[in-house]
């Protein structure tokens, strides 16, 4: 008697079920390798069999140099394993160095993507990610503080853009270790021209003012004349609290950009009232000025000018 006749079963190419998003084009040469045996009905053997197959593209790729390609169908390979008891992939010393090249240069190119040429501190990008995070992360609200060069133009048009630059870097260098003690979970990330954003966290609102009012004494206190002779460089700053449930919030400048504008009028208020200070508001909702300039006039005046004038265009420094 002849031997039952073995249904016809569709070729599926192995890359399906791992839902890869890789270049699928034809690899010459091995498309054999990277179908399924139509005769394998156990899913575990399956897995098995194309986790090889997709080793044995990876191999192939790697002899030709193309090393994008192979680390994708070693991903692929990778996934298979992870999905039950498929035997380890074995990865050739070469795959496998090259492999972790990649990895690198995408961990070092999304990191670059986040960082501000100029300063090599976090940019907007970032802080936006971040503050989103954090703000979702915790019904705590997150303290954020903005703070701006004082008359950074007349440094510009003084002393040459390259003091400028030099003066940001240093800046810097100054507000991270203003926050590494207090705030060792903070951060910096310049926010745009000569005003950056101090993330806060775990700090409490009082713990976060009179950190930025340590960094304004240390910004006024360091010898700038290291830079250019006469050099003296000030910071305005305003720091408040960002609820959690305002996470939503996007203003033009995006996540960040209308969460931040209650503090963005603080500062205008520093500014407002003489610079060189930290506005901040007290637990009754007053506007104040901490430390060395907390005698001023007027301030509740320039509060009530600031904070009440309509929204769009009075926020300019």
């Amino acid at each position: 008697m002849a031997p039952p006749s073995v249904p016809d079963v569709p070729e599926t190419p192995v890359h399906e079920p791992a839902a890869s998003t890789f270049d699928t084009s034809p690899i010459v040469g091995i498309d054999e390798a990277l179908r399924l045996d139509p005769t394998v009905e156990d899913s575990g053997a399956a897995r098995a069999q194309q986790a090889r197959a997709h080793e044995a593209a990876a191999e192939v790729l790697a002899d030709r140099g193309d090393w994008r390609r192979a680390y994708q169908h070693l991903r692929a390979a990778m996934a298979l394993v992870h999905l039950g008891d498929t035997p380890p992939v074995h990865v050739p010393e070469q795959l496998r160095r090259e492999v972790d090249r990649l990895r690198r240069e995408r961990a070092e190119a999304r990191e670059q993507s986040r960082r501000d040429s100029l300063t090599a501190t976090w940019n907007r990008r970032y802080l936006d990610e971040r503050l989103s995070t954090l703000r979702d992360g915790t019904a705590d609200p997150v303290c954020v503080a903005l703070v701006d060069v004082d008359h950074f133009k007349g440094v510009n048009d003084t002393y040459g853009h390259a003091v400028g630059d030099s003066v940001l870097r240093t800046l810097v260098t100054l507000m991270r270790e203003g926050i590494d003690g207090p705030a060792p979970d903070g951060f910096c990330a310049r926010y745009g021209g000569e005003e950056f954003a101090l993330v806060l966290g775990g700090a409490s609102a009082e713990d976060a003012v009179s950190t930025c009012e340590g960094i304004r004494a240390r910004v006024e206190e360091h010898d700038w004349s290291a830079i250019a002779p006469d050099l003296r460089v000030t910071v305005s700053v305003g720091v408040g609290c960002l609820a959690a449930e305002a996470g939503g919030t996007e203003g033009e400048g995006g996540p960040a950009g209308g969460a931040l504008d209650r503090v963005d009028e603080l500062l205008y208020v520093a500014k407002r009232t003489g610079r060189n200070a930290v506005a901040f508001r007290d637990p009754a909702g007053r506007v104040r000025l901490a430390g060395a300039a907390s005698g001023r006039r007027g301030v509740d005046a320039v509060a009530r000018a600031v904070c009440e004038a309509p929204r769009a265009g009075h926020l300019g420094h």
